[in-house]
């Protein structure tokens, strides 16, 4: 049996990215043994996944953080096992992993970002406003460079096992991720208190919070405290926990973060809210609808592929523009 290895690092949104490029993978070639390099957080979303996708674990803030350790890693893991090298991710780790497959006679392939067109996107003047080719297109294609052609057919991940509550027939269930990692990507707190208080208002409607690390879990705990209703997601499940709960969702709603790919993982509308990145980037969620991301026509934005730069205005007037009406009658649409 050939073995394929797919190297994927990073946040947890992007490795989100490669999950229903892999199912398919794997289910369109049961005979070729598939295992995904990537960070200890992200096993439980290969879990649930074919028998023959396995899963090693880098430890790359400590025994595989610097050359020496990226060395240990191809020895620990086997990884001069592999056939092929697939290479999602494209950074200097990656590099290193890849040219140490080719001198050992591996197949390796390596994503194309697509920077070219990224830059072009986000420029203050002259944009090219076009749709990029998404991240699961790029994933795709480095597995066509080594022989793999994939049909996209995925549609969800059942985590059914592990729910710890069970929605009634008459309740409507609504998932909210209000944080992400960066400003130009987090509607304000005060704007989203007002969403979250018209739906907890709602009969039969019971919100859940996600989010984690310690202020968010403050201002989750607040929010779950003043108002009827609103719950938080967390879970003794952890990850998969979570997982399962959204699975029961009708809708979430979620910035442009990992929340929002791991919906889709479990087959939920998502109703995604965006301010200095757009979905023309690539990274809208698999099966989300376009019509049902939030967003303001500015001159301005895109101003960043990830959302990392600060605001050129300073007034985050990309978020600050989306009232919470807008917001809720997309949500609450059939």
């Amino acid at each position: 049996m050939k073995k394929l290895l797919v190297i994927r690092f990073s946040a947890l949104g992007d490795i989100a990215m490669s999950v229903p490029i892999v199912h398919d993978l794997a289910v369109q070639y049961p005979d070729l043994e598939i295992t995904m390099l990537s960070r200890e957080m992200a096993r439980p979303l290969f879990e649930q996944m074919p028998k023959n996708i396995h899963f090693i674990a880098a430890d790359l803030n400590g025994q595989h953080k610097d050359l020496f350790g990226l060395c240990r890693l191809w020895r620990d893991a086997h990884l001069n096992d592999f056939d092929y090298i697939a290479d999602f991710h494209g950074v200097l780790r990656t590099w290193w992993l890849l040219t140490e497959g080719c001198l050992r006679r591996k197949k390796v392939a390596k994503i194309d970002k697509g920077r070219k067109g990224k830059k072009a996107l986000t420029r203050q003047k002259n944009k090219v406003f076009v749709q990029q080719a998404t991240s699961f297109e790029r994933y795709a294609k480095v597995l066509e460079q080594l022989g793999f052609p994939i049909k996209p057919q995925f549609t969800k991940l059942d985590y059914s096992a592990f729910c710890e509550r069970q929605k009634p027939a008459n309740e409507t269930w609504i998932g909210i991720a209000p944080f992400a990692k960066h400003e130009a990507k987090i509607y304000p707190l005060e704007k989203m208190e007002q969403v979250i208080k018209a739906l907890s208002e709602r009969e039969n409607t019971t919100v859940f919070l996600f989010g984690g690390g310690k202020e968010e879990n403050k201002q989750i705990e607040r929010l779950c405290t003043n108002y009827p209703h609103v719950q938080p997601s967390k879970s003794q499940h952890g990850l998969k926990g979570e997982l399962a709960l959204m699975g029961q969702l009708d809708v979430m709603l979620s910035m442009d973060s990992a929340n929002m790919h791991l919906a889709s993982l479990v087959g939920t509308r998502v109703v995604s809210v965006w301010g200095g990145s757009h979905p023309y980037a690539g990274f809208l969620g698999w099966n989300q609808n376009p019509s049902d991301c939030v967003q303001l026509d500015l001159p301005c934005r895109p101003c960043s592929v990830y959302g990392n730069k600060p605001c050129l205005h300073g007034d985050y007037a990309c978020m600050n523009g989306i009232t919470p009406e807008e917001i809720l009658n997309k949500l609450l649409k059939s």
